[in-house]
């Protein structure tokens, strides 16, 4: 209020902080960020293109979609719609480089090779031709009828633009990957040449056992500077976490037992004891109001029952109960209900769908459709030779070489319950109509045989579950530990939750946008990502976490903030520790051979043997390893004479070259050169686009943003 006091009082500051605003914006829009801070709409940017909110939004819809089609989780996708969009930038700007320009008739002409649609044959007619002005017709139809729909598709639409540049530009670039003569010359050169060595092998992990080597903090750190491009890191975070589930107890397992024994045979408190499972006379209602399962309807084969009752159903008779018994974390009680042979039916059917029915490309009414239904049933039924030809009207894919067969179903496949009803309900050689969720079948029911026995089983169910008391335990050990903890060092947390017996993980590069934190998988992992990555936290602070729905309790550590950049070298232990330490040991290995005189004498000295082998350039395998620095040693040393120690991949060498022989590999320069430009081009795609990635200037403010707003917008 006082700042606002003095704008009224003062006119012309008022003015000037418009003027400063209009003058950057005519300046360089861009600017107002610097003035006023970031923009919310927009997260980041790529080579200076923006990547706005809504974009950002757009592609995790996409991949929800995606995500909830193929029964997945539809949460902790948004960094990976963030590196989508990255690299979709990426392929743009190529794409633009390169000439191209995405119009709308360039879209329609490449979509039938998306992979979206290239597959799927509905959307091509019997010619092998993309049923464009069929497609866009609905799309014109869904923006009239169906505004959400149409905005669903405007975003598909955009991923598919994203495909359809890395499709072209992919195709252009790699069609300049050419091997030259001189090259594969040379390369076919090095397939031939052999050169027979004695050598010996200082194994690093046999020399390891012996002398310990410890890898200090500078070491991982010298390590780095010497490879920086392979350390280009994003902002992250070294987290110390300790789960405490909250697990029933004894007495909580003694409770759910109680419980279910009192429902199976002494009776409900709602009936004043008078009913239970096994004198019910609604088994469905009492297991609807009473069982922590709800009641299912369905006949099941015994193989979808209950492990304990699958070998006692067949023999049972209705009405016949089975425990209590305990299936992991439940104590139930099983009664049959019903049981009857299900029949197998083979079918086969001319589909005539209608605009609106679920995956339906159609366009006429439903009305229309149930008139062209009838129509060929009255044909058929007169003629059953005609549905052969009435297949030509069916709108399932493939349906006249199919013969319209849906093969042989019972009533538990995963069909639509109009269809399996129609099935059941008609004979062998029926044919009519029935109605579902895709259009009108006209159905021939060719027909059925006696399938396995299904069982209706009602299923009374109690979850063993953590009572009160044993949250309340849970809470009061969570909470015990955090006071420990506060104000200690990591290894201090580390080492009360190892004595506590605790469950502890160190996600070491937790970023801010990962959805899920490795080794923990809560429904609090983002809240736990969104703490750390608050700019007033600092290292040692600790925090309490509550899972919601089951009590459990997790107290978090931050032990190390990354910061975009280079990547901190304990950050980065558990990655390349093994490999420094094996440098290290190379070193102390090739200062102790020194100047030794033969490979007697050096295989004495660390209690190894002299080997022999036989290698060449291009496929550098030694003693069952890859070592393309002793293969290049090979052909480097003079014969006769002992080399230098070479540090190897998986030891250090020392070999003496005995003989160079040329082995010649069939196959001519011509089909040689032509292998290698197609190996190579296998590998350019994903090579390209990193190195497109390493090498561009890539903006994000997602963390600036996100903590400043508190979440997302």
């Amino acid at each position: 209020m006082a700042i606002l006091g003095q704008i009224r009082s003062r006119p012309w500051l008022l003015m000037g902080v418009i003027a400063l605003a209009l003058l950057a914006f005519l300046v360089n829009p861009d600017s107002i960020e610097k003035v006023f801070g970031k923009n919310p709409d927009v997260l980041g940017k790529v080579n200076g293109e923006k990547i706005t909110r809504e974009e950002f939004n757009d592609q995790l819809f996409v991949l929800q979609q995606q995500a909830d089609q193929q029964g997945q989780p539809k949460t902790g996708l948004e960094e990976q719609a963030w590196q989508l969009l990255v690299q979709s930038k990426l392929i743009k700007q190529q794409f633009e480089k390169l000439g191209f320009e995405m119009t709308d008739d360039y879209f329609w002409n490449q979509l039938p090779y998306d992979q979206m649609f290239a597959q799927q044959k509905q959307f091509f007619d019997e010619k092998g031709n993309f049923k464009t002005q069929e497609l866009k017709k609905q799309i014109e139809d869904m923006k009239a009828t169906s505004p959400e729909g149409y905005n669903q598709w405007i975003k598909t639409r955009k991923s598919i633009e994203y495909r359809l540049m890395a499709r072209q530009v992919f195709a252009n670039v790699s069609t300049g990957i050419t091997t030259g003569k001189k090259e594969a010359e040379e390369l076919m050169k090095e397939r031939d040449q052999l050169a027979d060595i004695d050598f010996v092998k200082i194994d690093y992990a046999t020399y390891l056992q012996k002398n310990n080597i410890k890898v200090t903090t500078e070491d991982l750190a010298n390590y780095i500077n010497k490879h920086p491009v392979m350390f280009k890191a994003e902002a992250s975070r070294n987290l110390g976490v300790v789960y405490f589930p909250s697990a029933p107890s004894a007495a909580d397992d003694t409770a759910a037992q109680k419980e279910i024994t009192k429902l199976f045979s002494a009776g409900t408190d709602a009936s004043g004891g008078a009913e239970n499972f096994q004198n019910t006379k609604n088994d469905s209602m009492f297991v609807m109001a009473n069982s922590d399962m709800p009641f299912n309807n369905q006949y099941m084969t015994p193989s979808q029952l209950p492990q304990t009752i699958q070998g006692q159903i067949a023999t049972a008779a209705i009405g016949q109960t089975f425990g209590p018994y305990k299936e992991q974390n439940f104590y139930v009680v099983s009664k049959l209900l019903d049981k009857k042979a299900s029949d197998s039916t083979l079918s086969k059917h001319i589909l005539i769908a209608y605009k609106g029915a679920e995956r339906s490309t159609a366009t006429r009414t439903k009305e229309q459709a149930k008139k062209i239904a009838d129509s060929l049933l009255v044909t058929i039924k007169a003629n059953p030779a005609a549905f052969a030809n009435g297949l030509k009207l069916s709108d399932e894919p493939n349906a006249v070489e199919r013969n319209g067969s849906v093969g042989w179903t019972t009533p538990q496949s995963q069909f639509a319950p109009g269809y399996l009803n129609f099935l059941a309900s008609n004979a062998k050689g029926s044919t009519g109509i029935a109605e579902t969720e895709f259009g009108y079948h006209i159905i021939n029911v060719e027909d059925k045989k006696a399938g396995t026995m299904g069982y209706k089983v009602a299923h009374l169910v109690k979850a063993v579950k953590p009572s009160d008391a044993t949250e309340a335990e849970t809470d009061k050990k969570a909470r015990r530990f955090i006071q420990q903890v506060q104000g200690k060092s990591f290894n201090d947390f580390v080492n009360i939750a190892k004595k506590g017996n605790f469950k502890f993980s160190n996600p070491k590069q937790a970023k801010r946008f990962d959805g899920q934190i490795q080794g923990l998988g809560t429904d609090k992992d983002g809240d736990i990502l969104a703490w750390a990555f608050d700019k007033k936290r600092e290292k040692g602070d600790t925090e309490f976490f509550t899972v919601e729905g089951t009590g459990d309790k997790i107290v978090v550590y931050l032990n190390g903030k990354q910061e975009k950049g280079t990547a901190d070298p304990e950050s980065v232990r558990d990655q390349i520790e093994i490999v420094v330490k094996n440098k290290l040991a190379a070193k102390q290995i090739s200062d102790k051979i020194g100047k030794a005189g033969s490979l007697d004498q050096i295989a004495k000295q660390f209690g190894t043997t002299k080997q022999t082998a036989q290698v060449n350039l291009l496929n550098p395998s030694v003693a069952g390893s890859m070592e393309p620095k002793v293969a290049g040693a090979a052909f480097g040393v003079q014969k006769g004479k002992l080399s230098n120690p070479v540090e190897g991949g998986t030891g250090v060498y020392v070999l003496i070259k005995k003989n160079e022989t040329v082995n010649k590999q069939p196959g001519d320069l011509k089909q040689f050169t032509e292998s290698v430009t197609q190996r190579s081009a296998g590998m350019f795609g994903q090579a390209w686009l990193k190195s497109l990635q390493d090498n561009a200037d890539i903006d994000d403010y997602r963390i600036e943003i996100w903590n400043k707003a508190g979440s997302q917008q």
